[in-house]
């Protein structure tokens, strides 16, 4: 037997039913539905990459700022429910502080298919980080 080695270039790849689409794009980027890495001290609301707010995303068109600690992101293409998992982290500078980054809901927001509301707190304040990164993971 003889192992030859090929390259397979496709466009879009679908399951047997025709459903469940990726891009090789996609593929490469570990397949998160969006993710966005921005500098929450920004000043100009909304971040963008064009206006150099965002530092790198994909699937993610702007990042709001409501306030001190508080964002949206606003998803390019949106997910089918708000049953989607957002894994966010965020740096503080000051050494020896933890920080947490906590999903809103209720009043606050929290998740809907076109966007996702969260906050950056340190114990129970808020604050802006200027490293925040967020990955989205659904359909």
């Amino acid at each position: 037997w003889r192992l030859i080695m090929s390259t397979l270039k496709v466009n879009t790849l679908q399951d047997a039913t025709g459903g469940n689409a990726s891009t090789a794009e996609q593929i490469a980027q570990g397949r998160a539905k969006a993710w966005v890495i921005f500098n929450g001290t920004f000043g100009t609301s909304p971040f963008t990459e064009a206006n150099g707010g965002i530092r790198n995303s994909f699937n993610v068109s702007s990042v709001t700022d409501n306030g001190t600690g508080d964002y949206t992101v606003t998803f390019t293409n949106s997910f089918s429910s708000t049953n989607y998992l957002a894994v966010p982290s965020a740096i503080f500078t000051t050494a020896g502080n933890a920080v947490s980054v906590v999903m809103g809901n209720g009043s606050v927001g929290g998740r809907v298919v076109g966007s996702c509301r969260f906050l950056t707190v340190q114990g129970t304040t808020q604050f802006d980080s200027d490293n925040i990164g967020v990955s989205f993971f659904g359909d």
